[in-house]
């Protein structure tokens, strides 16, 4: 599914129109990249938990040429989902 997919499950499931429904998944998106960014997790009960991952500076090789290179540190984001969704699945 992607973002597109998403608006039109929430317009027909809310009963409202396209627009009101985009502006509900973006505020929701928003909501979330902004909880992650100032408070590094974001917790939905019974879905799961965004987070904040930091990848420490490794060596890495070059495929190509099998050169060994440094690759930077940096962040990035995780997802775990809820036990209860988790066990739905399975």
């Amino acid at each position: 599914m992607n973002k597109n997919e998403l608006i039109d499950f929430v317009c027909e499931k809310m009963g409202t129109t396209k627009s009101a429904a985009t502006e509900t998944v973006n505020a929701v998106l928003e909501g979330v990249r902004a909880g992650i960014q100032s408070d590094e997790a974001v917790s939905l009960a019974g879905f799961g938990t965004w987070n904040k991952r930091h990848r420490a500076a490794r060596m890495g090789r070059n495929p190509q040429t099998g050169e060994a290179i440094q690759i930077k540190a940096s962040n990035s984001v995780g997802f775990k989902p809820a036990k209860a969704w988790k066990d739905e699945l399975n």
